[in-house]
């Protein structure tokens, strides 16, 4: 496809986009519910066929030396399209936000003031590898009445081109547009800057991938994008606090699982708690095979336990985003110091505090600058669907307009709706 070719082909999803997206606005409750229980029994009934797609992604993919962890990304097992098919069905099963007033009051003249939320309208989702993250936006933007764009990764086109039928029949079958969700067919990277350049089709747009992907997006994009670029998340264990709980949360945020976003990958601790906090998490730590970049004092510390990975912490290492079995470990004052640092070096993505001190826990939850603030509890739990949103398009590190783990109402706007009875103005 030429890039004149792929200018049009942009043009024409917009158009068709922002048509869908009226109808969907007004489509009912129980009409977009039913379409997603029928797109979950499409996903069980085509596993066979969606896994023939699949295979042709994968063989490409190792044919092109695309390394083992981002082949398994691509992956669509029995096991990924049931979760697919289960989420659809959650969603189906939660309240229908559109259409809701709230904040309705009386004002002096008489009238009465609220608002109601609405979709937001044509979304556009740029995203990498995994082929679920096709039905993930999909089932999203129906249950939230929307229309969308959706532009996967070339690694996955037959796997999202076979996803995206199964929405589309999903929609048709339920009376819906069949332009509601419409793929990218197109592996040309012209689409993408063509994409986030049309903002009178398109209202957002959201990336989900590398750092070099979301920052190009943000660096070009006419229309506002949800992002977030990495995610340096911060624990801090306070003095005072229940040592036995912090090295369970600790070690859960940082080993549950390296690669999310919400790993801890930083590690505070108040200096009256360290030499008896700091020899009992390292201890776990080096029986993982986590390798700790410390502060002088916290190596101290950690030089006494046996097998313990340890160098020099640079400047650089506290902006760190590892995704790896690193943590770098710095220890504190106290809370004072531990808020500043967070502030100076985090991405604002989600930090906690494992403490005793309900005032100290008041002023980590207003003082930290970060989507997610969390007291007594693992930064692994940033996500949308164990915030019980149902599933999440992503996480936003911005301020405006959504902010933490998009779900359905990161996916709204709200309007001002008043009633009257006739009053005029004096």
């Amino acid at each position: 496809m030429t890039e004149l070719n792929t200018a049009e082909h942009m043009q024409a999803l917009g158009l068709q986009a922002k048509t869908a997206s009226a109808l969907m606005a007004k489509a009912s409750a129980a009409t977009k519910n039913k379409a997603l229980r029928h797109l979950a029994a499409l996903l069980r009934e085509s596993t066979d066929a969606l896994q023939l797609d699949n295979a042709k992604d994968l063989e490409r993919a190792r044919a092109a030396g695309l390394a083992e962890p981002m082949v398994d990304r691509l992956k669509l097992t029995p096991q990924v399209l049931e979760t697919c098919a289960q989420g659809c069905e959650q969603l189906a099963a939660m309240p229908d936000v559109i259409g809701e007033i709230i904040g309705m009051k009386q004002v002096p003249s008489g009238i009465r003031v609220g608002q109601m939320r609405v979709p937001i309208g044509v979304f556009g989702m740029i995203f990498e590898s995994r082929p679920n993250v096709t039905i993930e936006a999909a089932s999203l933007s129906i249950k939230s009445g929307n229309a969308c764009i959706l532009r996967g990764g070339s690694e996955a086109i037959e796997s999202n081109k076979a996803l995206a039928l199964l929405v589309q029949k999903a929609l048709t079958d339920s009376g819906l547009p069949v332009q509601a969700v419409q793929l990218v067919q197109t592996t040309d990277r012209a689409a993408v800057g063509q994409l986030i350049t049309m903002p009178q089709f398109v209202d957002v747009v959201i990336p989900r991938g590398g750092k070099g992907l979301i920052e190009r997006i943000s660096a070009e994009a006419k229309v506002p994008v949800i992002k977030h670029l990495d995610g340096n998340c911060h624990t801090y264990v306070d003095d005072p606090c229940d040592i036995d709980m912090a090295v369970i949360v600790t070690d859960n945020a940082k080993t549950q699982k390296y690669s999310p976003c919400n790993a801890s990958e930083s590690l505070l601790v108040a200096r009256g708690v360290a030499a008896e906090f700091l020899p009992k998490i390292g201890a776990i730590y080096a029986a993982k095979g986590v390798e700790m970049r410390c502060c002088p004092k916290a190596k101290a510390i950690l030089s006494q336990v046996s097998k313990a990975t340890l160098k020099d912490a640079t400047e650089q290492d506290w902006f760190e985003e590892y995704l790896a079995p690193i943590i770098s470990i710095k220890v504190v004052e106290g809370v004072d110091e531990a808020i500043a640092h967070i502030n100076h070096y985090s991405s604002h993505h989600t930090d906690a505090i494992l403490t005793r001190d309900h005032i100290h826990a008041q002023r980590f939850l207003r003082e930290v600058d970060s989507a997610s603030v969390m007291v007594n509890t693992s930064t692994r739990f940033a996500d949308g669907f164990e915030y019980g949103l149902g599933a999440e398009i992503g996480i936003s590190t911005d301020k405006f307009h959504a902010r933490g783990p998009v779900g359905i109402e990161g996916l709204t706007s709200l309007k001002y709706v008043v009633l009257g009875e006739g009053e005029v103005r004096g």
